[in-house]
C-alpha cells in the first residue's frame, strides 16, 4: 500500500497526516508515542523532483500494518472549549452524602475552612473542612430583610464575598424576578458568622424611572467585586439581561460606585432577551477573564425542559485590560455576542451557571451551580459543583 504526498520542504517543516506525525529526512519516535515492533515499522522513501521542486514522499506500509490507525498518534493537549473533554463535576457532598443545595454560589477560604454564601435564606451561609465536604449550613448574612426598601428585599440573591484589609464584604442583589428595579447591597463582618453582619444598604440602584445610564438601562444584579492585582483598583461587574454586563470603578471606601472614569459595558449578547448575567473577573497570567452565565437559569422541571441550548451555560472570554475589550476564543468581541462554552450541559450535568473562580493554595478552581438529571431540575435541587482550571495557551480548561 503507497501514499503520496507533496509539500514543500524548503524549510523543514513536520508532514503531518490528520494526528499523525512524520518527519521528511527521517522518522523519529518521541517518547510520548508507543512502541512498535520493528518488523512493522513503515518504511519511508522520499524522491526529489527536480520539475516540482518539491519532494515526492512514498510511505510503504507492511501489509500487516493498517494505515493510519497504526501510525505513531500526535501527542495531544486539551483543546480549550471541546465539548467533548468537558470533564464531569467534583463531589461537594453534606454528611449524609447528598449533594449540597446551593444557588449562585459565592466560596472564599478562611483558615482551613471553607465557606459558602448563596441564594436563599437571606443569603445563606455554608462551611466545610473541604471543597468536597462535608458541607452544613449555618446560618444567613441578613437578618429579617434589607434595609434596601424595594420588592424583593426579603428575598435576597447572588452574593459575592471577598475579604479586603480584614474585612468580609458581601455584595448581595435586591429585585423581583423579570423586574429592572433592582439593587445591589452590601454587608459587612469581621468574622464571616451568622450574626456578625452590617446591612449597609444600596451601593448603586438600577430601573426605569432613574434618569442617567447605565442605571435606566441596566438591571443591578449579580455583583462581583474585583480588586486589581497590578493596581489595587476596585471594580464592580454586575448586570442580567436588558443591556447585560457592565463595569463601574468602586470608590476606596468599597461602598459606593465611581462617577469617573465612566461606567463600561464589557459583554452583550445582541440577540432575544440577552440572556447573560452573573458575572465574575479574575486573573491568571497577565490575563483578565470575564466569565459569565448565559440562557435561562431556572424554573425548570423534567416534563418541560427549555430548547437544547438555551439553558446555562458558562461563557468566558479574556483581556489584557481589566475592563475589556474581552474577547473568546475565536477572537470575537464579547460585547458582539462573543463567549467560549468552558462549561455546559452533558452526561448527568444540566445547566451550569452561577460560577466563581476561587484561588486555592495557587490553583484556581472554578465552582458553580448545576443540576443533577439523575436527581431532579427544580430550583431547590440545584448543587454545588466545582473543578481545578488548567490553562492551555493562556485559555481556561477544566479537569476532572
Amino acid at each position: 500500500m503507497i501514499h503520496e504526498v507533496y509539500r514543500d520542504f524548503s524549510t523543514y517543516e513536520q508532514l503531518e497526516f490528520p494526528g499523525y506525525l512524520l518527519l521528511p529526512d527521517e522518522v523519529t519516535f518521541e517518547t510520548s508515542y508507543p512502541t512498535i515492533p520493528s518488523s512493522t515499522l513503515p518504511q519511508v522513501k522520499m524522491m526529489w523532483q527536480s520539475s516540482l521542486s518539491i519532494p515526492l514522499l512514498f510511505l510503504t506500509l507492511p501489509s500487516a500494518l493498517s494505515f493510519p490507525s497504526q501510525l505513531f498518534p500526535r501527542a495531544t493537549t486539551p483543546t480549550p472549549f471541546d465539548s467533548s473533554s468537558w470533564p464531569l463535576p467534583r463531589n461537594a457532598t453534606t454528611s449524609k452524602n447528598t449533594g449540597f443545595q446551593i444557588h449562585d454560589p459565592s466560596l472564599i477560604k478562611s483558615g482551613s475552612t471553607y465557606y459558602s454564601f448563596s441564594t436563599g435564606n437571606l443569603i445563606s451561609i455554608g462551611s466545610a473542612p473541604s471543597l468536597s465536604g462535608p458541607w452544613k449550613h449555618l446560618g444567613s448574612v441578613i437578618s429579617g430583610k434589607s434595609i434596601i426598601n424595594l420588592p424583593g428585599n426579603n428575598d435576597l440573591w447572588a452574593p459575592d464575598v471577598h475579604l479586603v484589609n480584614g474585612l468580609f464584604y458581601c455584595y448581595y442583589a435586591v429585585s423581583a424576578f423579570g423586574s429592572q428595579t433592582s439593587a445591589i447591597g452590601l454587608a459587612t463582618s469581621s468574622t464571616l458568622a451568622p450574626g456578625s453582619w452590617t446591612d449597609l444598604g444600596a451601593v448603586f440602584t438600577s430601573g426605569s424611572n432613574i434618569k442617567s445610564s447605565p442605571a435606566s438601562i441596566t438591571n443591578a444584579i449579580d455583583p462581583n467585586l474585583f480588586i486589581d492585582p497590578a493596581t489595587q483598583k476596585p471594580y464592580l461587574t454586575y448586570g442580567s439581561f436588558w443591556a447585560d454586563i457592565w463595569q463601574f470603578h468602586l470608590n476606596a471606601d468599597l461602598k459606593s460606585v465611581a462617577t469617573s472614569p465612566a461606567a463600561v459595558q464589557v459583554s452583550e449578547d445582541p440577540l432575544g432577551t440577552r440572556p447573560e448575567e452573573g458575572s465574575f473577573l479574575s486573573y491568571n497570567g497577565g490575563y483578565y477573564y470575564l466569565w459569565f452565565s448565559h440562557g435561562i437559569c431556572c424554573g425548570f422541571s423534567t416534563t418541560s425542559l427549555p430548547a437544547a441550548g438555551t439553558e446555562y451555560s458558562i461563557r468566558v472570554g479574556r483581556s489584557k485590560s481589566p475592563s475589556g475589550p474581552f474577547l473568546d476564543y475565536t477572537g470575537k468581541d464579547l460585547k458582539v455576542g462573543g463567549g467560549s462554552i468552558a462549561f455546559g450541559s452533558h452526561s448527568y450535568v444540566y445547566a451550569p451557571g452561577g460560577q466563581g473562580v476561587l484561588t486555592d493554595n495557587g490553583q484556581d478552581i472554578l465552582y458553580y451551580h448545576y443540576f443533577n438529571k439523575n436527581v431532579g431540575v427544580t430550583d431547590s435541587q440545584a448543587i454545588l459543583g466545582w473543578n481545578p482550571i488548567s490553562y492551555v495557551n493562556g485559555w481556561p480548561v477544566l479537569v476532572s
